[in-house]
């Protein structure tokens, strides 16, 4: 009966009262009072176990995601904070410990406290593991390049300017004057790495992760070690220790593992005044408003002071990654950054010319950082607008 029905043109008189044309379909009548199933009817009938299910889940979801007790977070921070510190220290036994160690404490906390619902296997995850298993290697590669950059960085110069005023300071003063100047010269290390071409190439692999867990920061390209050269050189030229400047390098990788990790703390009240999770997510986030923002490493103070300081009241960062592809593979991302760069026989084959090469490569990294540095808030590097957007926090 109701094939027919179906085949009849629209308008035809056998359809009585009842709407013409498919949107008839819904409570059509026959004739003989044989009334017709309804299609949407039946396509909702067999939707419902399917939608019911699927809001189920959500509603998990979202009881998964509710607030835990305060005295629970507080003690889990404790232990999460006492955790690395321990982690670290068990560097001797080789990076497997480490990641081992890391694992057991971080991931409790993504699994209780979650910022994104990720599964731990999530893509590329063996790809991070690896680094972490080749950080030694990774250490040994960035040995001669990090006491080529810090000597090349010129840090070493306002460092031996200061050097008379820091030795006047009693201990307190000088260690927080210290603490200050170190964090300072990574803002500005950490902010040429994202505003200058060049040095992009290399940080691009550590930003090029699309997941940020307990187990992401460890993904970084050899040279991007050379970060925290010239910091490390300035405070050695201003007449701090190396041990010093070596206790607060170990303390930013400290914080970096915990900023990376999948977990929702925001802590509002502390935003303005230390670096959080939130404050680091916005930093690897891929957000176009977002860009180029969030570079201190220890106190925000610098972010504000220099307008890149991106902590939205109501939002928060959904997306991570780089707008161009990144191999699967280790090498292949330690060799990505010299594509296109020629080949270092060259310099064998055509000294004068790698030379002259050298010397226009130098004037445009000077050039990329004068610019970086004397840029206002509303340009962005590499010629992409910024996308406007009320005002931060």
């Amino acid at each position: 009966m109701a094939i027919p029905v179906l085949m009849m043109p629209m308008g035809d008189a056998r359809l009585g009262n009842s709407q013409t044309g498919f949107g008839g379909l819904t409570g059509m009548v026959e004739d003989d009072g044989l009334r017709l199933p309804s299609v949407e009817g039946a396509l909702l009938d067999a939707m419902t176990p399917h939608v019911e299910a699927g809001e189920r889940r959500r509603e998990q979801a979202r009881a998964e995601l509710g607030p835990k007790p305060l005295v629970l977070r507080m003690l889990l921070t404790l232990l999460l904070v006492g955790g690395l510190v321990w982690a670290w220290t068990l560097e001797a036994f080789g990076p497997l410990g480490v990641v081992a160690v890391l694992f057991v404490l971080v991931v409790p906390f993504e699994k209780l406290f979650p910022r994104h619902a990720q599964p731990l296997r999530r893509p590329m995850v063996f790809s991070d593991i690896t680094h972490a298993l080749l950080l030694p290697v990774n250490g040994i590669l960035a040995g001669v390049v990090i006491v080529t950059v810090a000597v090349l960085s010129l840090m070493w110069i306002p460092g031996l300017l200061i050097r008379p005023l820091v030795d006047q300071l009693p201990e307190t003063p000088r260690l927080v004057l210290g603490v200050l100047l170190f964090d300072l010269a990574v803002y500005w290390t950490h902010r040429f790495y994202h505003e200058v071409p060049f040095l992009w190439r290399f940080h691009q692999v550590h930003h090029s992760t699309e997941h940020l867990d307990w187990v992401s920061g460890f993904r970084t390209h050899p040279l991007d070690g050379a970060l925290l050269a010239p910091a490390f050189v300035f405070l050695i030229a201003a007449g701090f220790s190396p041990e010093f400047g070596g206790v607060l390098a170990i303390a930013q990788a400290l914080i970096g593992l915990f900023l990376h990790a999948n977990v929702r703390f925001r802590w509002r009240l502390l935003h303005p005044l230390i670096i959080t999770p939130e404050f680091h997510h916005w930093h690897h986030s891929s957000h176009e408003e977002a860009r180029w923002s969030n570079y201190s490493t220890f106190l925000p103070v610098w972010d504000l002071i220099f307008r890149t300081y991106h902590m939205p009241k109501d939002e928060r960062p959904m997306r991570y990654g780089i707008d161009t592809p990144m191999p699967t593979g280790v090498i292949e991302q330690w060799l990505l950054p010299f594509r296109g760069m020629g080949s270092p026989l060259a310099v064998l084959r055509h000294p004068w010319r790698s030379v002259k090469a050298l010397w226009r490569g130098t004037k445009a990294l000077l050039r990329d950082m004068r610019w970086s540095a004397t840029r206002k808030r509303d340009q962005t590097p590499f010629g992409v607008p910024k996308v406007p957007v009320p005002e931060d926090l």
